[in-house]
């Protein structure tokens, strides 16, 4: 392992999940740092993302992977202090953000060198600490796996969440035509101003109607859903022929009822669905080598941005899960480590 100038601390911070439940089961512990394995960097963290498997995984419902860190986090972003035999492209000091395979609440997190990226320039710890679980979630599965193309059209299921908003911004970025669906009239008119043609309150009108009228009944080319099976009839009737669905979390359930499924043989349709945390290191390397090529330059002149809807202190992080929860926050909730 190469060492910084200095010397590491031999303990850190760190959020330590008691046991599976509820936010308040999250208290703040010290321990020793991550091990430094082949091909790794240690990262003492600045800032870091909350998402939504992180709740899951806090409830028990999202164990990690064999291997990884059982500390909860996903993304973090600060300045590299070590690095680990092999590991190349970094150097002891660089700024950088990360997708880590856990161990991101904490001070110091250890991660594949091959899913870290520099800060784009004009960035902060803060605002970069936003990017890697959305950015790396979205490249994944509405550009590589959904195959959205410029001329195309998109409906974005939770378009105020963090993965809606980073999927509104990246579609229009490459020339498709956006709809969304939130569940309030300013979620709608966040999702609307970040570059949604329509956005759509699910709560009062039904997303395939809409849809289908703005389309001149013709539907949308793709449709990204972490709703589940509540939407799965519904999300068939709305997309074109050779549609395709891109189903990426079950907040709505995993069973489906009433769908009629003909839909997909008349329409040529693909159904898809993934998870970003199981994916071997040689797929999250090649995401974030595609993120970095297509994206990062979007992100440097300002055309593509994350939207923080609160940034809170570390010792906070039982507070941010429950603002989470309760679901009316528009964009990213960022945790800063002083």
């Amino acid at each position: 392992m190469s060492l910084p100038t200095e010397m590491l601390p031999t303990e850190m911070t760190y959020v330590d999940l008691r046991s599976p439940g509820g936010a308040e089961n999250m208290v703040l512990a010290r321990g020793r740092l991550p091990q430094v394995d082949p091909g790794d960097i240690l990262i003492r963290v600045e800032a870091f993302g909350v998402n939504r498997p992180d709740v899951l995984q806090r409830k028990g419902d999202y164990p990690p992977p064999p291997g990884a860190s059982p500390i909860l986090g996903l993304e973090v972003a600060g300045e590299v202090v070590a690095l680990g035999d092999g590991a190349t492209g970094f150097s002891v000091g660089d700024r950088v953000c990360a997708l880590a395979n856990g161990g991101g609440y904490a001070e110091y997190c250890v991660v594949p060198a091959t899913q870290a990226l520099p800060l784009p320039k004009g960035y902060d710890a803060v605002k970069a600490a936003a990017l890697p679980e959305t950015f790396f979630t979205v490249w994944a599965n509405v550009f590589d796996m959904a195959g959205l193309k410029r001329g195309e059209s998109i409906l974005v299921h939770g378009g105020s969440s963090g993965i809606g908003t980073t999927a509104i911004q990246l579609a229009r970025a490459f020339g498709a035509e956006v709809f969304a669906t939130a569940g309030s009239a300013a979620k709608c008119t966040a999702c609307e101003t970040l570059g949604a043609k329509r956005a759509i309150n699910y709560r009062e009108e039904d997303f395939k109607d809409v849809v289908l009228d703005e389309t001149g009944r013709r539907g949308v080319d793709v449709i990204l859903d972490m709703v589940g099976g509540r939407y799965f009839g519904r999300n068939l009737a709305t997309l074109a022929k050779d549609g395709r669905l891109s189903i990426i979390g079950l907040l709505g359930g995993a069973r489906v009822e009433d769908a009629n499924i003909a839909a997909i043989l008349t329409k040529r349709l693909h159904v898809m669905g993934s998870a970003l945390r199981p994916r071997s290191a040689a797929e999250k390397q090649a995401i974030r080598d595609r993120l970095a090529e297509r994206v990062w330059p979007l992100l440097e002149a300002g055309e593509v941005a994350p939207v923080i809807h609160a940034l809170m202190p570390f010792e906070e992080i039982a507070d941010a899960h429950r603002l989470m929860e309760e679901g009316g926050h528009i964009g990213k909730i960022v945790m800063r480590i002083a």
